[in-house]
Parts: structure tokens; sequence; C-alpha cells
């Protein structure tokens, strides 16, 4: 009889066992915001300490933000403290407007406690790589920088031929183009056919630990593409769509556009724009994201080019996209 309980209780550690482990490797949830901006947006605290107190209430398994996040210079390290409020792990993408001013990458790297410019973690049965797109493509380049360089080239090879889980790639600048030549020449990595035929072989031999998805900031808009079973996911920025001098308008009072004068080119968002993403392996990206206004008059009322509209609005769309982890690729 004191066999058969030890069998059945065996049995029964063995099945809750089993059970937390499918729960643990089989969702996971994460909190995303980009391009804040706390040098150019007026109210950039605000708007991240409203993140950061949603996210201490969804709890999700980390939080990330995909760069041009804060200089790394000394008036701003309170940025960084309240972004360290977030009660779980914290990443970064190293964005392009980080280094304004001639900065480093290692004094970049210093204000968000980083450690490498790029690097790769696995969480809850799924591996996140985070490229820097800010390497030099010659010596004599000049900013801003938008290509992932040889060694980094050989680093991502290296990483994906090592990994055991299904892969998620965030980086800052986009490693897509959407479907309009205007954003191929500035938007997106220079180099960015080489890096998807690297991530098109990994999936043509690894069809259940492929590359499901890349998120990326930096052009401030709220779209996705999806190219050979892989989507690309635009997020948002956090703050405000850049118009330019052709569109300028003063949004706020004279004193908040003389101590901030660059966001009279910008259309801002009334409130912060971020997004929860759940991603499971049963095949769905649910991105849960806000909606919100313009401060002051749209992009369009003020002769903004009419086909961006399907790229350009105040929100991160809400969106349910499915992949399918043994698929063959086309």
């Amino acid at each position: 009889m004191r066999n058969l309980i030890k069998i059945v209780v065996l049995q029964a550690v063995i099945m809750f066992a089993d059970i937390s482990i499918a729960q643990k490797h089989d969702i996971i949830k994460f909190g995303i915001i980009a391009d804040a901006h706390l040098n150019l947006m007026h109210d950039a605290e605000k708007r991240l300490i409203t993140f950061i107190d949603a996210m201490n209430v969804e709890n999700p398994d980390f939080i990330i933000e995909l760069g041009d996040f804060m200089p790394p210079e000394n008036g701003f390290t309170h940025f960084f403290d309240i972004w360290s409020e977030f009660n779980g792990p914290k990443y970064h993408v190293m964005g392009n407007h980080e280094a304004d001013g001639g900065f480093s990458k290692d004094q970049i790297m210093g204000s968000r406690k980083m450690n490498q410019p790029y690097y790769s973690f696995d969480k809850n049965g799924f591996h996140f790589i985070v490229l820097d797109g800010n390497d030099k493509k010659s010596p004599d380049a000049k900013r801003y920088y938008r290509f992932i360089g040889e060694e980094q080239i050989q680093w991502l090879k290296d990483d994906l031929s090592k990994v055991k889980f299904p892969v998620v790639i965030f980086s800052h600048q986009e490693l897509h183009p959407p479907d309009i030549q205007e954003y191929d020449h500035w938007l997106c990595i220079e180099n960015y056919r080489e890096v998807i035929e690297i991530f098109k072989l990994h999936n043509n031999q690894n069809q259940e630990i492929r590359i499901i998805a890349c998120f990326n900031g930096h052009s401030h808009n709220d779209y996705v593409i999806e190219v050979e079973d892989i989507w690309y996911i635009t997020i948002n920025s956090m703050s405000y769509k850049w118009l330019g001098d052709q569109y300028q308008h003063i949004r706020y009072s004279d004193e908040t556009d003389k101590n901030h004068p660059l966001i009279k080119y910008t259309a801002p968002y009334k409130s912060p724009l971020f997004a929860v993403v759940e991603i499971s392996a049963k095949g769905y990206i649910k991105i849960t994201g806000k909606k919100t206004e313009w401060v002051g008059p749209s992009p369009w009322s003020l002769g903004y080019p009419e086909e961006l509209k399907k790229y350009v609005a105040p929100q991160i769309s809400d969106r349910y996209l499915k992949f399918d982890l043994k698929s063959e690729l086309k």
C-alpha cells in the first residue's frame, strides 16, 4: 500500500510538473515602447511614468525599449531611474539619436547599464535577439549610421546556430522596408537584404525554432508586414510623429516652444503610446496597443502626404498575428 501511495504521488508530481513546464514555456508577455525622445519631448517623464505604472500592474515577463530613449548626459539620469522602477527584467535597444552630441557607444551603454550593444537571452521558451543597427559602414561614414557590421553579422549567425527555442528579434531601425519606396532610403537598415537572407537560411533549416517576428521602432509609424513567414512589426513612438520644417506648427505654449524648440516640427500624441505583446508557441502574436489623438492639427491638415496615412496614426494598433512553427516556407 505504501509503495502504491508513493507511485500515485510521484505520478501526480510529474503530471503537475509537466503542466507547470507547459505553462512556463508556452506564452511570453512583454511591455514595449519606442522612441520616447527625452531630449525633445517636454513631457517625456510623465509619459514614461504612465508606462511604468501600467506595467507594474500588468506584470509582464519583461519590458523593453527600442531606442531613442535618452541621451547619456548627467542631466537625464532621472529618466533611467523612472525606467528602473519596473519590478521585473528590463532590456534596451540602442537607437541612433542617443549618439546626438557625439556620444560613443560605451557612453550610451553606460547610461543604460548595458554590457553589449547587441546581445540575446532566453525566456519562457523563446529566444530573443537584440541587434544594434548603428555600426559604421565604412571608416568615413557619417551619422546617422544604419548598418549592421561584419562582426555583428558573424555574431548573429553564431547565435542563431545555437538557439533551442523560437526566435524574436528586436532592433531600432527597420529590418524590412514597407511597400513604399521612400522608406527604403533612410529608415531601414542599409544592408537589410544581407540580414534577412540569414533569417531565411535559419528558418529553412529550423522550422520548429525559426524566427517568427522582428520588432523595431525608429520610423514613428504603426504597421506590420509579413515576408516569407516572418512578421516585421513597427512600434510607434511613445511621443510624436516627426513632420519636418515644411509642416511646423506650435502645439503648446510659447514657453514650451521656447524651451523645446523642436516640438513644433512634430505632431505630438496627446497621451503616451505603448503596447503589451503576448506570444504563444501555439502560433499567435497578440499586440494590445494604445490609441490617442493628435495635439493640435493632424499632419494631413498641414499638407502631409496622403499616401502615408496607412502608416501614420496616433496609435499602436491592436493586432492578432498567426504563425506556424512547423509550416514550410514558400
